[in-house]
C-alpha cells in the first residue's frame, strides 16, 4: 500500500467528474504532504477511477479528473500532460 492510498480512497469516493485540490488539502485529506514522489505515485490513481491533470507549482493546486474508460489511449491509461507553471 502506497503513502496515498488513503487520499486515492478520498478521491474515488468524492464522485465527481473532475474538481481542484491545494496542496494543503491534499495533505489534510492524505495525511502526507505532497512531495516530489507524487509524480511517481499518481500513477497509481488509475486505479481508483481517476487521474492527474494539471498540477500547478504557482497556485499549488492539483486537479483530478474521472477517467472515461471508453476512451483510454494505449499509451497510458487516458493519462493528461502536466504543465509547469514557469
Amino acid at each position: 500500500m502506497s503513502k496515498y492510498h488513503t487520499l486515492w480512497e478520498s478521491i474515488q469516493t468524492c464522485g465527481r467528474d473532475s474538481f481542484k485540490l491545494t496542496f494543503d488539502e491534499i495533505q489534510a485529506l492524505g495525511g502526507v504532504p505532497i512531495d516530489h514522489s507524487f509524480l511517481k505515485y499518481k500513477k497509481e490513481l488509475a486505479e481508483y477511477g481517476y487521474q492527474v491533470g494539471k498540477i500547478s507549482m504557482k497556485e499549488q493546486t492539483v486537479m483530478f479528473q474521472r477517467i472515461d474508460t471508453g476512451s483510454l489511449s494505449a499509451e497510458g491509461k487516458g493519462g493528461v500532460k502536466n504543465e509547469r507553471d514557469e
